[in-house]
Order: C-alpha cells, then structure tokens, then sequence
C-alpha cells in the first residue's frame, strides 16, 4: 500500500485500477494532502477534475467496478424557498456502507423535524459511513458541532474526504454559511465502537442520530476479528450490514447494537437531548418501541415506510431465531404486500428470486426523567449490566413513572455509593422521619421534628403496639381497624375488672364501633374505654370539629387516643384539606393523644406499607420507640427508602424557611385518672437493654446491635435493584417456599414435607413473637438458656408470657446440656424451649449434631415444643468436628410413642446468610396442625413485600449453585469474623477482659474481670448553652453501669450482663464496617486508661 503519491488523475486512476485495497491507499494519501492547509486547495481541485471524469451515472457505475471508488452527488430536495445547497458530493468505496433507502430513509424522517432541532446543538452520528448525513445535518442545521463516528476505520477517512469534498467549492476555496463559518468548523469524524469516542472525552451531547446494523451475522466467529484498515474489504462491510451479540436481552431480534448504542447514549446525552434512530421493522414495531420505552424514553416515530431487504444481507440468523424461539419476524412480499409473512418465508421467497421488504421506521426518543434514568443506567454499567433485562420504565401512567423512575435512581444511588448499609434507630430512619416532618411543616404548617415520629411496619403494627403498652380493660376500636388484632381480643367478654389493670392475664377487651364521630363518642361516654382508637368518616374529613369532639370527650373520661387519618392522607404537592392536620396547625397534640397514619397510597406498590405514628409527648414517642424494637426488630429500612423518596420529591422544589407557622395554642390540662402505661410493659420497657440513640453531636459505634454492616456483595445488591425495577412479577418468580426447603434441608437436614406450614415475616423477631403468644394462648412457659438474645428474652417478657432461665456453664460456651435442661424441664408446666443454633446468639458457641440430637431427646421425654432459632446461624467459621446438622436423623432416633405436644418449629432470618442488614426476611416452620391454628389466631403478622421475596428467592438459588459467587462472598466474610473475632480477642485480653472463645456469628462475648469493683472518674457531658465540660463523677464499676461507664468515656455501645443473661458477660458485635471496627478497638483501649490507670 505504500509508494509515490499519484501526480495526475491519470496516475491516480491507474493506482486505483489494482486493486481496492491500492485505491483506498491512493484515497489516503489525498487524504494527507486535504488535511495539509498548504495544499488542500489544489487536492480539492484534483477531486474535482476527478469527478468530471465521471459524468453520468453509468460512468460512476463503471469507475466502481473498475478503480474501486466512486464520486456522485446526493441530491437534497429541500421545501420550497431554502437557500441552502441542493446537493451533496460524496465519495464511496466497496468496503463501506453505500448510500441507499435505509440511509436516505433515516434522513427524511430527519428532516421531518422543525428547523431548531440541531441548530447550535452537539451531535453525534452513530455508524456514519462515508457521513453524507453527518454533513448534511450541519449544512442544512448549522449545529455547533456534528461528530460522525464508525467503527470503520476505512469510513472514517472515506468521510473527511467528502468533508473536505463539501467544505471547499471546485475552485479550492472555503464555502461560508450564513454565519460565517465552514463545514470544517462544524463536523469532525473519528473511529469510535459506537459512543466510545464521545465518553472517553467525557462530551456531552444534544442529539444522537443512529442508522446502524440490526441483523445478527450468520457466522458469529467473524465479528470477533480485529478492526483494522488493513482487514479486508468483504469483511469491514460486513460491519454495515450485521451486529454481533452484545450481551442484552434484545439480541434475540438483531436489535441487540442499537440496546448498547442507547444505553451508552444515556450516559452522555444532555437532560434534554434526544436521540433518533433508524429502525427495521422486521421484529414488529412492539418490539422497536419497547427496546426505548424500557428504557426510560418517550418516543414519537417521525416517519416509516416500506424498503426492499438489501440483497447482499443475509436473513439466516433471523430464520434460525424463529426456529428457537415463539417469535415471529415481520416481512413482505414485494413493496405492495401488505400481509406479513415470517423471516423463513421471506427467506425461501428471497431464495427463491421473489423481492421482500419490511417496514422501516424513525423514532425520536427523549428521556422522560433524564437525571434519574441517567443515574439507574450509570449504576447498570458498573458491574450490573446482567440486570439490565429486567429494567422495566415504560407506563402507561405518567403518575407512576414520576414516583417509580426517582425511587430507582435513589436507590441505585444508594446501592452504588454504599459499601453497606447503616444503623438506624429503631425508631426508623433519621432521614425518613425529617422528610415526613419537614413534609407536615411545608404543606399543612404543623412545626414538627423527627423526635415526633415513629415508623412501624404497618398501621396495624402500631395499633397492636399502642394497646399491648397500655393493655387497657376495655378499648374501643374503629371496625375498619380490628381486621388483623388478636382473636382473644374480639372475643373477650371481661367489661367488668376481675383485678388490677396489670394481671398477668392479658385481658384486653376490644369493642369494635362504627367510624361516624356521634355514634364513635356515644359509645366512649357509656363504656368509658380506656383506649381509643378510631378513624374519622370521610364526610368529617374536611373540618376538624369531628376530631376537637373526640379530643375534648376522651379527655373527659380518661381515654388515650389514637386517630387513624390514613385514609385522608395525601402525598400530593396538593393534598386535599385534612380537618386533623389543620387543627393541629394551630394547636399542639395534647398528650393524651396520638395520630397514626398508615402510607399504602403509592403508584406502583400498592402492597408495600409503612406507617408513622405522631406524638408530641416524649414519654410516648420513647415508649413506643421501644415497643418496635422489641416487638418488631426494625422498619425495613427500603421501604423506608421508597416512602422517603415521594416525601423527598414533594419538598425537593421548595424554598427553604419560606413559610413561618403561627404561634401554636398549648393542649388543656390531662385528666388527672388517664391510664398510663401498663405496669408489667413499663418494667420490662425500663429494665430491657435497648438500643441507645440520641446524641447529636457525635457518632456512636454500635456494638450493641444484631445487624450486619460487612460490605454487601454485588450479587445482593443487584437482587435488591431487580426485585423494584421488574414490573408484572409473577407468583412463581414470588413464590419462596422451594427455596426455602432446599435451603434448610440442605442446611440442616429438617425435613420439609407436605405436613409442613411454611410461614414468612418481615423478619424473624416478628414470628418470634407470634411464637410467645402461642406460648402464653397454651398457658406454656418459655425456657431460655442464660446466654440468650436479651431483646428476645425481653419481648417474650413485655408479651407477659412466663419465662424461665435455666443455668448454663462457661466450660460449655454457655449452651443447653442434658443435665441442667433435664433438671429444670421436670418443674415447668406445659414447657417451650428456645435454642439458638447451631450457632447460639450472642455467645458464637455451635450445637454439634450430637448434642442437638440429645437437647431433643429430653424435650421429647418432657413433651416440650421446640423453637429452633437459626437466624444467627450460617456464619460457622472455626468448629473442630463441626459437620452440621442432620436434624431427619435427630428425630427419626426419639423413642416412640411420643408425647403429642412434642414438636419442633424452625425459626430464622435471612439477614445474615445474605450479608446485607437491608433484605430483612424471616421465615417459620411448624408441623403440628394444632400450633398451626393456634399461630394463625394470632394476626397481625407484617409480611415480606413481594420485592422482597423476589430477591430471596433469587438470592438462595445463586447461593445453591456449584460454584456460587454468592457462597464465594458468604466464605469471604466468614474468614473477615474470624480474624475479626481473633483480633477482639487479643485486644480485650490485654486489657483485662476474660474473652469466651467464639466459633460462629457475628459477636463475641468478655467478662470485664479487671474492672469489677474499680471506681473511676468520669466526665459529665455539658447540659446547656452555658455549661462548662470539665465536670466528674465518680462510679464503682458493676454489671449494671460498665454498659454506660464505657459509653460516657468512649462512645462505644455494648451490650452488659443484662442483656446477655450471663452475669458479668458482654456482649460485642464484629460485624462493624471496617472503619467503625477499628474506633471500636481504639476506644476498647482507651477504656483501659480510663478505668485503669
């Protein structure tokens, strides 16, 4: 390809005439020349004397055939009255895309565009060719910049030589715009796989125009060449007429380049860019549309027609898909057939010397949340483009799009810039909870803060709560509200007190009242309830007299309130009027009363609930704080997530501090006879070890939590993203019950067979606690080993059940044994075991498969129903003999006949086998029919949404899999607790803590030995604006303060002897950040010199 640059035409052609490959070299080195300003003008001249060798169409035809180029005009027939020039000359070469109907039919949907749609704007052209539309686009719309861009090398400069064939007129000379500028200031061209170009220079466009291939090549192995301008001329055409499979879900129908060509154009389109691109009918304009509607476009189609199928493009891979698959392709006999036949018709018709064509159609598509979706797809791109097939953003619902595109974003946000998931007050979300305030503050001028709000799973969640804190004789409640309380409590027919307020029987009676106000406040002056709760009616909705009626009347008889408006709450930027919040404008919510609203009004998961309840009375807000970590582990913080979103975007246009709130009346004085918070539920409220929060001005570590904050694997992260970014999932993809038996059969061997009830729950606390209802409905007693979770032994306490601690040992890690199980089941009436295993919580021991199997002998001997408790299990990291559990064979030994109420029931979570604190799900076994009935009179159980269940079950089949990448990152994280778990143990060590040696989990527990009994000086935290920091006290430290000692002086949440039931011992969680787990050794150490030294 080298030699003397050609002098003559004749020269030149004479070069040509050897072969293409030798004119595409005599082509560059002209090309050399245009681009030398010393001597473009005389190359242009020699173009033009060129040219005029060629005159008429059939000399052209020749001259191809014959010196393998060719240089024609394209004409531009514009409207009537344009001044721009009539025509295009362009050169072209066998080994790029001639200009034909699929080009010349893209421009003229172009063209059906209004004039400003390019002018001063930045333009890319994907698959430009010999880029006759790139300069054809700047020459009739006077962009500010075009660039024409192909994978072709050989294109690319076949195009800078029409460039320069159109900037310069015959005679050399630069042609001039009406804006004094030249085609050469306008349009660039460069070698770029699609977009590749423009992202690597990070430019930003207004417009991508894109007329590229949508047929995959019959032999797949040649696509994979390298691109070269040396590869030959057959195959650097092949490049226009096929596409290679790119790795999405619509390469079954060719289409698989322009999914690649729009996903890569999101990351570099400007908010309000669009993009028009050339489709073929051929896979059915259903198919066309939804390849960008999925995506997050609005398309309006600017033009089709029909087009004869090119005859040197081959079809055979779109018969072969219609082989593999139900689809069928859409083509015609002829331009007048109007009956569509299938790509193996058309393709034997074609065959056979029949002419087909298919539909060609041009779609301007523009992002409907350009930001957002921008957001979603950068998140795709960074290791998740395999989920990229479930992405669904097309609606028929503007409404839906608006709550569902920016949930997405943020949560792909959140999924991409965060290693893990952060603790969150039981209370709910900081963030979660200042949205909803800042929400009631801006559109209904109510000045409330966080510190007014608290989340519960769900509004029945909250009612239940409310009653079991103040276990009133008698409550009313609204009948639109009593669906999912407890049986017992509809039932009962105890009005009169048979005793205190406090007996241990829990006799709450419910009285269910219609919601209309007269007859609602009639029945609270005969029956004096000591808790109402109620809704308003909707035709009282407007003004708030109905609610003033039932504040000043409950008050009068001593009642709490609490005041459903969910129905008459609006997330709108123009909530309808609301007589409650209206009055609560003006007015504080008195302490005797507390509004509860629950949030199941959304576009697009009309099944996903969260609700808040407000108070602005701190005792209750604390009060009931503590309820929902006892009673309901956490609010799924997603959930949260998506609420928060809709708050977000409803306060995200306001200006801040524009709005200033009246002075607001105080509440009247509370009668004097209210009831307060039941005596049994405000013991155990008090004496429990919850989480602690509350300080403002600096960070706390939470060591003290059951939660995971390990880095979450991206296999969990994409489950998440995929299971809210599907639409229309079906109940199979939902359905969790298979996964779940392969996941404990293969776990734990327990068996799972059609006797079986499998059950599911937000979480593994929540079924926890239907289980001690149960308990407490048997008249049983709940035995738990001391070394237990202090939140579970807490919860089963505040329900009122009868608890048991039976001793164990610390040469046996604090575990069950045959002996001491034996010595306490023979006292206990109608008994229930609770173990935590194989690994037990919080101490990190494991059951071997003997001792489980001798635990069950004696329970079986003593009739006790089991509770198995696995959610803290799975993280088994250094066990000598540990083989797991065959729990089949454990119970298929018992010696038979067996005592009917003997059963086992096995509990767990998946939190932890997932490592992500954020997937929350819980799941129950039972298999006796009597518990089963006795578990379902219970209600009010919160239930995973189906997103939820969706990754769940998504989650265990990638964690069955041989090899797993998910298992690969379980065994990851399970070496990250071992050594974890060895570091803290040298640490506390050598500051005076006696470590128990942990095999499992994600805690570690010491006993403090060398602080007992030492008193030491603490600092008083400052209270005031005027306070001064440098005050002491002084504390003998004990079991009781070491918890508060370490907290004042460090920062450092722990769990004491309290909470783990083994007096002395502490409780630790490893499974910090990485970060935190560092502080948290720091501040471990800085105890030491502050205790001791």
């Amino acid at each position: 390809m080298g030699g003397a640059s050609p002098t003559t035409v004749d020269e030149f052609l004479q070069q040509c005439k050897q072969s293409g490959d030798a004119a595409y070299a005599a082509l560059r080195s002209l090309l050399e020349r245009l681009d030398n300003p010393q001597t473009r003008s005389q190359a242009r001249i020699f173009l033009s004397q060129l040219q005029k060798r060629f005159p008429t169409k059939e000399s052209c035809d020749q001259c191809f055939q014959t010196y393998h180029f060719r240089i024609e005009d394209v004409q531009l027939d514009h409207y009537e009255g344009y001044q721009g020039r009539k025509k295009l000359t362009m050169m072209v070469i066998p080994s790029i895309f001639l200009p034909e109907d699929w080009s010349f039919t893209f421009y003229e949907g172009i063209n059906r565009n209004t004039d400003s749609i390019f002018k001063d704007r930045t333009v890319a052209e994907l698959g430009c060719g010999n880029g006759w539309i790139s300069i054809a686009i700047a020459e009739k719309w006077l962009p500010s910049k075009v660039y024409g861009l192909d994978i072709n090398p050989r294109a690319v400069k076949i195009s800078w030589i029409n460039l320069y064939l159109n900037a310069l007129d015959e005679n050399g000379q630069l042609v001039y715009d009406e804006e004094k500028k030249t085609l050469l200031d306008r349009v660039e061209f460069y070698e770029s796989d699609l977009l590749s170009y423009c992202r690597e220079k990070d430019i930003q466009l207004d417009r991508i125009v894109g007329c590229i291939p949508q047929i995959l090549n019959p032999n797949p192995d040649a696509m994979s060449k390298m691109i070269t301008e040396n590869a030959s001329e057959e195959f650097l055409h092949s490049l226009s007429n096929y596409c290679a499979l790119q790795g999405f879900v619509e390469d079954q129908f060719g289409l698989g380049l322009i999914a690649r060509a729009v996903e890569e154009g999101i990351t570099v389109i400007k908010p309000a860019g669009i993009m028009i691109f050339n489709m073929g009918g051929r896979p059915g304009q259903g198919v066309c549309r939804r390849l960008f509607e999925r995506r997050g476009f609005r398309i309006t189609k600017l033009w089709q027609t029909k087009i004869l199928q090119a005859s040197d493009t081959d079809i055979a891979a779109l018969v072969e898909i219609e082989k593999n698959s139900p689809h069928r392709f859409e083509f015609f006999m002829g331009l007048s057939g109007d009956q569509p036949i299938c790509a193996r018709t058309a393709w034997a018709y074609g065959k056979s010397g029949g002419s087909i064509s298919h539909a060609l159609s041009v779609y301007s598509c523009q992002l409907r949340q350009p930001n957002q979706v921008k957001v979603i797809f950068e998140f795709l791109k960074n290791g998740f483009q395999e989920i990229s097939s479930s992405l669904d953003l097309s609606f028929e619902d503007d409404s839906v799009a608006d709550e569902k595109i920016p949930f997405l974003a943020y949560l792909a946000s959140t999924l991409k810039n965060n290693s893990h998931f952060p603790y969150e007050p039981p209370a709910g979300s900081k963030r979660f909870r200042n949205l909803i305030a800042g929400f009631l503050k801006t559109y209904h001028h109510i000045p409330l803060t966080a510190d007014n709000v608290v989340i519960f799973p769900s509004r029945t969640a909250a009612i239940e709560n409310a009653l079991r804190l103040f276990t009133p004789r008698l409550a009313i409640v609204d009948e639109h509200l009593t669906r999912y309380l407890p049986r017992k409590w509809l039932t009962s027919l105890a009005l009169e007190s048979t005793g205190t307020v406090d007996s241990l029987d829990d006799t709450i009676t419910v009285i269910e009242a219609p919601r209309q106000s007269d007859l609602m406040i009639e029945l609270i002056k005969k029956l004096k309830p000591q808790v109402v709760v109620t809704g308003i009616a909707h035709f009282e909705s407007v003004t708030s007299s109905a609610f003033v009626h039932l504040l000043d009347t409950t008050r009068e008889v001593g009642s709490r309130l609490f005041l459903d408006i969910s129905d008459q709450f609006e997330l709108s930027s123009l909530p309808g009027s609301n007589g409650v919040l209206k009055y609560l404008s003006g007015t504080h919510l008195p302490s005797h009363a507390a509004i509860i609203c629950g949030l199941v009004k959304n576009k697009v998961y009309p099944d996903l609930e969260v609700a808040f309840v407000i108070s602005e009375d701190t005792s209750l807000f604390n009060a009931l704080t503590k309820t929902v970590e006892l009673l309901e582990g956490n609010t799924a913080l997603i959930s949260q997530y998506y609420y928060g979103c809709i708050f977000h975007e409803l306060l995200a246009f306001q200006l801040a501090g524009r709005h200033t709130h009246a002075e607001r009346k105080c509440e009247n004085v509370q009668s004097d006879d209210m009831i307060g918070f039941s005596k049994s539920a405000l013991s155990v409220l008090n004496d429990a070890e919850l989480s602690i929060d509350g300080v403002e001005n600096g960070s706390l570590i939470h060591m003290d939590v059951d939660q995971i904050f390990l880095p979450v694997p991206s296999l969990v992260k994409a489950a998440i993203f995929e299971s809210f970014a599907r639409q229309n999932m079906s109940e199979s993809e939902t359905d969790v019950t298979a996964s779940i038996k392969e996941f404990v059969k293969s776990n734990y061997a327990f068996p799972t067979d059609s006797n079986m009830e499998f059950i599911y729950a937000d979480n593994s606390k929540t079924l926890f606690n239907k289980l001690v209802l149960c308990c407490i409905k048997e008249g049983g007693t709940l035995c738990f080993p001391a070394g237990s979770n202090g939140n579970y032994v807490s919860s089963a306490r505040f329900l009122k059940a009868e608890t048991v601690i039976v001793p164990t040992d610390v040469n046996v890690g604090f575990k069950f044994t045959e002996k001491t199980l034996t010595g306490v089941l023979g006292t206990v009436k109608n008994p229930w075991v609770y173990i935590s295993g194989p690994t037990a919580n919080p101490t990190g021991s494991v059951y071997s498969n003997k001792e489980i199997g001798e635990i069950l002998s004696i329970c079986a001997k003593f009739g006790a129903r089991v509770i198995i408790d696995t959610s803290s299990s799975g993280l088994e990291f250094d066990c000598e003999g540990w083989g797991g559990w065959d729990l089949e064979g454990c119970l298929a030994k018992l010696n038979s006949p067996l005592k009917p109420s003997f059963c086992v029931s096995l509990l767990g979570g998946l939190s932890l086998k997932m490592l992500c604190g954020v997937l929350r799900f819980g799941f129950l076994i039972l298999n006796q029919p009597v518990l089963v009935e006795t578990f379902y009179s219970c209600q009010g159980l919160s239930k995973p949404h189906s997103t939820v269940r969706y990754a769940t079950r998504k989650l265990l089949e990638l964690r069955a899999q041989k090899p797993s990448i998910l298992s690969d990152a379980i065994v990851e994280h399970i070496r990250t607790l071992k050594s974890r778990s060895k570091c803290l143990k040298e640490v506390l060590e050598k500051s005076g803590w006696e470590v128990l040696e942990s095999w499992s989990g994600v805690s570690v527990v010491a006993k403090p030995s060398a602080y007992l009994n030492k008193t030491v000086k603490l600092k008083i935290p400052p209270k005031g604006e005027g306070s001064q920091g440098n005050a002491t006290k002084e504390i003998k430290l004990d079991d009781s303060n070491i918890r508060n000692a370490i907290l004042n002086a460090t920062g450092l949440c722990i769990n004491s002897g309290s909470w783990t039931g083994i007096p002395g011992y502490c409780r630790f969680n490893i499974a910090l950040e990485e970060n935190d787990f560092k502080k948290a050794l720091d501040c471990i150490q800085k105890f030491k010199e502050v205790a001791l030294n």
